[in-house]
């Protein structure tokens, strides 16, 4: 038998509010603004008249964009998180981590 000790509160509470370091919080949202920006230059594109090749090659960046932020989140949350579930057999935990992950690559 071992011990762990993490820095946050586990999925196996179910109570969604998780805890993360400030750079975590951070680089999450900076990757976020990332996102955003290039949202809206894509409606500045669209506003402009821009062709529209030019315009989808900037959805494209937008969508690269969000899947970082998701594959940023997900890699933070399966090394915390779902190792401490597995740990402790939290098997709701895993069924969540599933269905998020099939929402996501939807």
């Amino acid at each position: 038998m071992h011990e762990h000790t993490h820095d946050h509160e586990h999925c196996h509470e179910h109570d969604h509010t998780h805890t993360h370091s400030p750079e975590h919080d951070k680089a999450v949202i900076n990757r976020l603004n990332r996102a955003i920006g290039h949202l809206e230059a894509v409606r500045t594109m669209v506003e402009e008249g821009r062709d529209c090749s030019e315009v989808l090659i900037q959805i494209a960046a937008v969508r690269s964009a969000i899947n970082n932020v998701g594959k940023f989140i997900l890699k933070e949350h399966i090394s915390h998180c779902v190792v401490d579930a597995v740990e402790t057999g939290d098997q709701q935990c895993l069924s969540d981590l599933e269905d998020a992950i099939n929402k996501f690559i939807k």
